[in-house]
């Protein structure tokens, strides 16, 4: 029956991915049949997750609704609701311009929106999701929130203060998870360095692994953005002793120079930035480290983009994002600075910095030539079976491929001969 087919689309982040789970996981409990980032338009209800971080993602989010509003006054889809950042964010404004969408909730209103469909939520679920991904990893949200004060960041005001989530709820749900097969557990919260601060008044994230690490079913353990200051030297020794702790560092260190730093309102300035980097590469040499940057925020002079291209030329990070700067509302950039670098410039700083990561990135990956890793097999993609080291992360960073010739399976581990690289992905074979 349609009106009992509902359809998900999220779009945005790891986070977002598991709201939706979430929310799945309660809606089919509910007898819905739920289909999952599809145009499927048999489905009588369409909910939209939506991210409102930056333009880009704002603008791939509106123009998901109005693709779903024109299907529903075709009469292909019966009810749209839209949940998520960027209904958080411009409820108001929503509501005015794209009035068709019969209902907006923001974030955190699982319970408004199961309501609305006629259920109610289902607290013994709460830490049960339906996977919607490969189902061989899984991502654990460990909080919700910010307490961090960056000046170009509007996730504080989307998503609220800081909220760590009890260590046993989260042991339950990854020992869930465990159990119906995920094999790679990647946590993620907008800071894991913080957890536990509100909840335990100390740094708690080294004692969360130590717990997950007992649940056997996991062989690798990744963990997502470190922030910098007050960065858990005691997870050092935890990664050292045990392989199953990714040999992975993601700090988004965002710039180098004092100026920017400061004007960016973090809590570390470039002798700490550095001084953190320098005892990661020296304490856990195999690792590699994965940093973001952003380019062109006010205040950025040509000066302190020479010292950010010499940074990365000098320190070679193994993987690396940039971001041009996007002058959000509600930031305090946006209230105290002018957007007064040029789109332009931006991108074209953009381009830079990723030109010089292309040539360290090839130059890195050249060593990784005729040496065998564990890889893990995400999908297969054309002639090629797509995999994964355990200092690549899916979606963010490069990929190892194998010829479909060779009999691999998808969510298994193998040990793959790395035969030849590129700037940003391997080949290989299995051995």
């Amino acid at each position: 029956m349609k009106s009992k087919k509902i359809n998900i689309v999220t779009l945005g982040c790891s986070k977002n991915i598991v709201d939706s789970e979430k929310l799945l996981k309660q809606l089919n409990a509910g007898g819905f049949e739920v289909s999952y980032n599809s145009d499927d338009f048999k489905a009588g209800t369409v909910i939209i997750n939506t991210c409102g971080f930056i333009n880009d993602a704002k603008e791939e989010s509106v123009d998901a609704i109005l693709k779903f509003v024109k299907a529903q006054k075709s009469g292909k889809i019966d009810n749209l609701y839209v949940m998520g950042c960027l209904s958080e964010r411009y409820a108001d404004a929503l509501k005015h311009e794209i009035p068709e969408v019969k209902k907006y909730f923001g974030v955190n209103n699982m319970s408004d929106i199961l309501n609305e469909l006629g259920l109610y939520l289902r607290k013994d679920l709460l830490t049960e999701r339906t996977l919607i991904g490969p189902g061989h990893y899984a991502y654990l949200k460990i909080s919700e929130g910010c307490d961090r004060t960056c000046a170009f960041c509007a996730i504080p005001s989307i998503r609220g203060k800081y909220i760590s989530r009890p260590l046993d709820e989260l042991v339950t749900e990854a020992t869930q998870l465990g159990s119906n097969g995920v094999k790679e557990l990647i946590l993620i919260a907008q800071d894991l360095s913080y957890y536990g601060l509100d909840l335990y008044r100390k740094q708690s994230l080294t004692d969360l692994v130590t717990e997950l690490l007992k649940i056997e079913s996991f062989e690798w353990i990744r963990l997502h953005y470190l922030y910098p200051a007050n960065f858990p030297m005691d997870l050092i020794p935890l990664i050292k002793g045990n392989s199953r702790v990714c040999r992975y560092i993601d700090i988004p260190i965002q710039h180098i120079t004092d100026n920017m730093l400061g004007l960016m309102r973090r809590s570390h300035n470039r002798n700490e930035t550095i001084s953190i980097l320098n005892s990661l590469r020296k304490e856990i040499p195999e690792a590699v480290i994965r940093t973001t940057l952003i380019t062109g925020h006010p205040g950025e002079t040509e000066q302190d983009f020479l010292e950010l291209k010499e940074f990365i030329t000098g320190f070679r990070f193994d993987r690396l994002g940039v971001f041009a700067y996007s002058h959000e509302e509600d930031t305090y950039s946006y209230k105290e600075y002018k957007d007064e670098i040029s789109e332009d410039v931006k991108q074209s700083r953009v381009a830079e910095l990723m030109e010089l990561q292309q040539n360290i990135s090839m130059e890195l990956n050249e060593s990784y030539v005729g040496k065998v890793y564990k890889v893990i097999i995400d999908r297969k993609e054309g002639e090629f079976f797509i995999g994964r080291t355990e200092f690549d992360s899916p979606e963010v960073d490069q990929e190892v491929l194998i010829a479909d010739q060779y009999n691999v399976k998808t969510g298994e581990f193998y040990q793959i001969l790395i035969t030849r690289s590129t700037e940003f992905d391997l080949y290989g074979t299995p051995v």
